[in-house]
């Protein structure tokens, strides 16, 4: 699959964009792509996807004048992408502007719990060949995440920038729909039995109040500075791109008690150590709660200044620790690292068109940095669970970090376009019961 997956995908570069040797675009350009990736957490991902480019006369070339996006995508773990976004520098002369309308929909959503490792994960709850099994949507619940935004950025002094925005999140929350996944499954050994899951433990208990436990609608307001002096937006072989800015979240109907204020930084840096042929990236950030609560659910988010992907996953997962579960780590304040060394073993030219191979050896880590506070269950709880499990409240190393690594493979066309393969395990059996775990998707993660 993945060498068909690499052919097709670069087939389709070099017939739908324009080569970078004395070529000006001008006017409109589109190509409509098949939307294919490959992720551990999500599965075989099929679609297809569009990128419309207006260059006006062609003095601005190879930038854009503006840029429309449409995306229409479903995986084989009954996770969808539904996505439009616009994009633009010159629509308000020497500002950008971002604008993105995403539905994504996820009828199998990650839930291992509170506190990363305070939290207990057991696999042989999920394994159906071990007699412990109690079925393979323990560790689901249904989150369908509805998100607009609107940013935009001016220039304070190169290279510093300012930025704010506004938007709305929609969060449908709930457990798993049994009987739907059931409608689409053809082998009667691979049903999903109708009975209890954390996430239901947890709403049972009251460690999801009963006021999240539906999800809910949150407009939000969002402004910070930027510091960038990356050699170039694609790619960059050298330079620091910083963030900070806070972002303040309204809770409206059940969640009005759930306004909270969230402090996020991200450091990224790029040093060249050969040329562009050995680069060393790493990026440190961290999301935190600075005032009021946050449901459980907003905290599976990680905030971003202006849009540049469809997912925004919390820690655990291919755009934040690889090799670690989906949302393993969630608590209202995580920290996170990501290292990786970006080799260019060869170069080749295809047309016009230059194309370079590498691998990039990686190594990404996540921890809570403000935990949930242990609260006292519910007095009139009837969730079953097993009795000796305590998925909640127990110390296990609150603390400490957890470490993902791996090597990536990377085929890049003229240093825009990159299709990246990345194998990654956790360091921790705790934090993902299968040792290899692939990615297969565009671009590099930072």
């Amino acid at each position: 699959m993945k060498k068909s997956v690499i052919i097709s995908l670069l087939l389709a570069f070099a017939l739908t964009l324009p080569a970078q040797e004395n070529h000006v675009r001008q006017g409109w350009t589109f190509g409509v792509l098949p939307s294919v990736a490959f992720d551990a957490d999500l599965g075989f991902q099929y679609g297809a996807l569009t990128n419309i480019y207006y260059f006006g006369d062609g003095s601005t070339y190879p930038e854009y004048l503006h840029s429309f996006y449409a995306e229409a995508a479903y995986t084989t773990k009954h996770f969808g992408i539904f996505r439009t976004s616009y994009d633009s520098k010159y629509l308000i002369p020497n500002h950008r502007l971002s604008i993105d309308l995403t539905y994504l929909p996820d009828q199998m959503c990650d839930f291992y719990g509170f506190n990363g490792y305070n939290s207990y994960y057991e696999p042989a709850f999920t394994n159906q060949d071990d007699p412990a099994y109690i079925t393979r949507a323990f560790y689901k619940y249904r989150r369908d995440l509805f998100r607009f935004s609107a940013d935009l950025q001016g220039e304070i002094k190169k290279p510093w920038h300012w930025n704010a925005g506004l938007g709305v999140l929609y969060f449908g929350v709930g457990p798993v729909n049994v009987d739907r996944l059931n409608k689409f499954t053809r082998n009667e050994a691979d049903y999903l039995p109708d009975t209890v899951t954390l996430f239901d433990y947890y709403v049972s208990t009251g460690y999801i109040r009963p006021d999240e436990a539906k999800g809910g609608l949150h407009p939000y307001l969002h402004g910070g500075i930027t510091y960038d002096t990356r050699n170039r937006l694609q790619n960059p072989t050298r330079g620091i791109h910083t963030d900070a800015f806070l972002t303040f979240y309204a809770g409206l109907g059940n969640t009005s008690n759930y306004n909270n204020l969230k402090f996020n930084f991200n450091f990224r840096h790029y040093i060249s150590l050969y040329s562009d042929r050995l680069i060393l990236a790493y990026r440190i950030g961290t999301q935190l709660t600075l005032a009021g609560e946050s449901p459980f659910y907003l905290n599976t988010y990680l905030n971003q200044l202006y849009m540049q992907r469809v997912v925004y996953e919390g820690l655990g997962g291919a755009n934040s620790v690889r090799g670690i579960m989906r949302n393993r780590i969630l608590a209202p304040g995580v920290a996170f690292a990501n290292v990786e060394l970006r080799t260019r073993l060869f170069s080749f030219k295809v047309g016009k068109n230059m194309f370079y191979v590498g691998l990039n050896p990686f190594v990404d880590a996540g921890m809570v940095v403000q935990p949930y506070e242990a609260q006292t269950p519910l007095s009139n709880t009837t969730a079953p669970f097993p009795a000796n499990i305590d998925p909640y409240g127990v110390d296990r190393g609150l603390y400490v970090p957890h470490f993902g690594g791996g090597c990536g493979l990377k085929v890049a066309m003229n240093d825009n376009f990159v299709l990246s393969v990345d194998w990654a395990t956790a360091f921790d059996r705790q934090d993902n019961s299968k040792f290899s775990n692939l990615y297969i998707k565009m671009g590099y993660m930072f």
